[in-house]
């Protein structure tokens, strides 16, 4: 079955693993698990206990009303493996947008550490509250490690942003990261780590697209260029450092920007804005494995669907410097 085969199986809820261990064999089924054990051990005794600072406020000196900027999701997105607020993926993006907007950007980090996918809802009630303009999810590592199966994992994430969406948020989902690149896996369990890790990455696309959000792949952005330079890694080598971070916001940047309509067109030439347009299934087998592209929802002919489905728009962007926090800085902070 091809990998956008695969993805939509996933997607439309197909059980995950089905026949992996008889494939297997027990002797590797047993092998899996001892080295999911010991890779679990190596990266917990290392991994701070404690989250940095959240960086809530507002960015930006100019006036008017805020943009409001939530981000939802796991460890990724909480910014866990750093010190400092200005180094998380939050702060370092909501400082970006206000730059791009030429208007403040209020953020409000609701990402809970260890989350999985089924601990969305009640981070969406919470973001609700604060009737964002643009939330970022960043989930699906843990639901990979706990061996989640991908039908629920993405079942969770298709609501969450469908009840964003219908409350007038734009969405955009950085997807499941390539855990194939993490040191303390050995192999083959890290072979079968980044396989899963890019099924639900697509599988991840498909819910998110058909729900009315984006989704921009993080899997080869922090899978090939993390492979080649470690110092991508935070000291337990599974969660990213602050320049880890900042990779992974520089391609963020340009989906959540276009989001909200402050993407400047000369940033990129006419070829990566208009992109290439292919049924959502193979456009999302593709970006599963390709750094940095955008997926998003776009017609064919006045139609949103075809004959394999919703229609969706692969994208390249080119990254952007990012401005530092400290040159968009926090010029207020919510109480509380």
């Amino acid at each position: 079955m091809t990998r956008a085969g695969t993805a939509r199986r996933w997607a439309a809820g197909a059980a995950y693993g089905s026949g992996g261990a008889g494939l297997a064999g027990a002797g590797l089924f047993g092998l899996l698990r001892l080295q999911a054990r010991a890779a679990r051990r190596r990266v917990e005794s290392h991994s701070s206990q404690q989250d940095p600072p959240s960086g809530d406020g507002v960015y930006g000196k100019r006036r008017g009303k805020p943009l409001v900027f939530t981000v939802l999701g796991d460890s990724s997105a909480v910014g866990l493996g750093v010190d400092r607020a200005a180094e998380t993926p939050g702060a370092l993006l909501a400082a970006a947008l206000a730059e791009l907007a030429e208007r403040p950007v209020r953020l409000r980090r609701l990402a809970v550490s260890g989350a999985e996918s089924c601990e969305l809802d009640p981070q969406v009630d919470r973001a609700l509250a604060e009737h964002p303009d643009v939330v970022l999810i960043m989930i699906g590592a843990n639901d990979v490690t706990t061996r989640t199966r991908p039908a629920v994992s993405v079942r969770h994430l298709a609501d969450a942003v469908r009840r964003l969406r219908e409350a007038g948020a734009e969405v955009v989902v950085g997807t499941c990261p390539d855990l194939g690149t993490v040191r303390p896996i050995g192999q083959p369990l890290r072979l079968l780590a980044r396989r899963w890790s890019r099924q639900l990455a697509a599988a991840q696309t498909i819910a998110v697209v058909e729900a009315g959000g984006r989704t921009v792949s993080l899997g080869s952005v922090l899978g090939p260029s993390f492979a080649q330079d470690r110092t991508l890694f935070s000291v337990d080598e599974f969660h990213p450092s602050a320049a880890g971070y900042a990779s992974a916001a520089a391609v963020i940047l340009p989906a959540l920007a276009d989001a909200v309509g402050v993407w400047p067109a000369h940033a990129e030439g006419r070829r990566r804005r208009r992109g290439a347009v292919r049924p959502v299934a193979r456009a999302a087998a593709r970006a599963a494995g390709r750094p940095g592209t955008e997926v998003r929802a776009t017609e064919v002919r006045g139609s949103r669907t075809g004959p394999l489905g919703t229609w969706a728009r692969l994208l390249r962007r080119r990254p952007t410097e990012l401005p530092t926090p400290e040159e968009a800085p926090v010029t207020e902070v919510p109480v509380g």
